[in-house]
């Protein structure tokens, strides 16, 4: 670590952090961190458990940790995280040096989320900022071997599935399997790590969701205080996706091509009576992947295929969809909705009935490029199960 050295005439400071040895799915070489703010900081501790203490900060005001790589010659420094500032001594987690196996941590911060580029399609996605509290996500979605694991124990311990789950190999996502099959997973995943399930079907959070999802009114009740895994909600998604980038389509920038991501590549799409829209984003070529368009459907992808994020997040365009917790609610938007800002919104307070819908974010295998947007939104019957369906857990700090 170095601490009060200024790194440019507009006060910067950074930090170096080395990951060689750290968990394989957060290791990316050597890491490089600074702090980008209205005004001189002083950086006076990095600590062994990845928090940052730094003060003489502008109270009020925003500061943004960015990174980069390599040093000397460091110019390509993108933004990790927003930090606002309400003290003006702060600590902040930024970093987890032993997350748990699989997942790497979101740190906490505010983010811009929504359709901040403008793209004139996207209409239910009003920007704003919220604040989301550090959190681990999975770095892949579920595997097909990680589900059989888990569904052999539910279905051993009393939970009954509408969906068995399906994969084209052990090391590609599960997919075919709806909103309460992934939350019932998450319960059961709880349970055999000995942490504290979720989901619950009263209000009073005193019996286990395991059974029971015909219809896409059943009521789901969510305990935010368990320690066990979950659907993250559509905030934490989105900033997660965005691996610290803001400003963007696309967790890498503002286009896509095949060796990024895992999709169907078309460079237009027809509006209403045959007028068309150009994807000019979508650098193809068209098509389905060709490093992955054999054997049949589906076409997903194996694990780390593609380059992570920011964050070492794998597949948050393409592959699979991901399933969230939240209930879809376009503008306006009603009391609850991420859209409205605030801190750690879990989405809209509805009462669920016919015609319900959960969101899907991230796009698959199968879905155009518009689609794989950060800031794209699906809704979606929770009772649906297709081949480009999946899902990842989040766990608390």
């Amino acid at each position: 670590m170095k601490r009060d050295i200024p790194f440019s005439k507009v006060l910067l400071f950074f930090i170096t952090l080395l990951l060689a040895g750290i968990h394989q799915a957060a290791a990316q070489g050597t890491r490089f961190f600074r702090i980008s703010g209205p005004a001189a900081t002083t950086i006076t501790a990095f600590n062994a458990d990845g928090t940052l203490v730094w003060s003489n900060t502008m109270v009020g005001t925003n500061y943004t940790v960015q990174t980069v790589s390599s040093l000397p010659g460091g110019t390509n420094w993108v933004d990790y995280v927003q930090l606002p500032v309400t003290s003006s001594v702060n600590t902040n987690l930024i970093f987890s040096f032993n997350p748990p196996a699989g997942m790497v941590l979101i740190p906490g911060g505010a983010f811009t989320m929504g359709n901040s580029i403008g793209d004139s399609d996207i209409l239910d996605a009003i920007p704003t900022n919220v604040m989301v509290s550090a959190f681990y996500m999975d770095v892949n979605p579920v595997s097909y071997s990680q589900w059989q694991a888990v569904y052999a124990y539910a279905t051993n311990h009393g939970y009954n599935f509408v969906n068995a789950g399906l994969g084209k190999a052990a090391n590609q996502p599960v997919q075919a399997v709806d909103w309460f099959d992934c939350v019932k997973w998450c319960n059961a995943r709880s349970q055999s790590e000995g942490l504290a399930p979720v989901y619950f079907t009263d209000a009073g959070l005193t019996q286990v969701f395991t059974n029971g999802d015909d219809a896409p009114e059943t009521a789901v009740y969510a305990n935010w205080s368990a320690n066990g895994y979950r659907l993250p909600t559509e905030a934490e998604w989105e900033k997660a996706a965005r691996g610290g980038l803001s400003g963007q389509r696309f967790p890498w920038g503002d286009t896509i091509s095949e060796s990024q991501a895992n999709y169907y590549s078309t460079n237009f799409f027809i509006y209403g009576l045959g007028s068309t829209n150009f994807f000019i984003y979508d650098l193809g070529p068209n098509g389905y992947n060709t490093n992955f368009d054999t054997g049949g459907y589906p076409y997903t992808s194996p694990a780390g295929s593609f380059a992570p994020n920011g964050y070492g997040l794998n597949d948050m365009a393409g592959n699979v969809m991901e399933w969230c917790w939240d209930w879809y609610a376009p503008p306006a938007y009603p009391v609850g909705s991420p859209y409205l800002g605030g801190t750690d919104p879990h989405g809209p307070v509805l009462t669920p009935g016919p015609g319900s819908l959960r969101v899907w974010r991230g796009g698959g295998w199968i879905h155009n490029a518009g689609i794989l947007r950060c800031a794209s939104r699906e809704a979606v019957d929770p009772s649906r199960a297709v081949l480009s369906s999946g899902f990842r857990c989040v766990l608390g700090p």
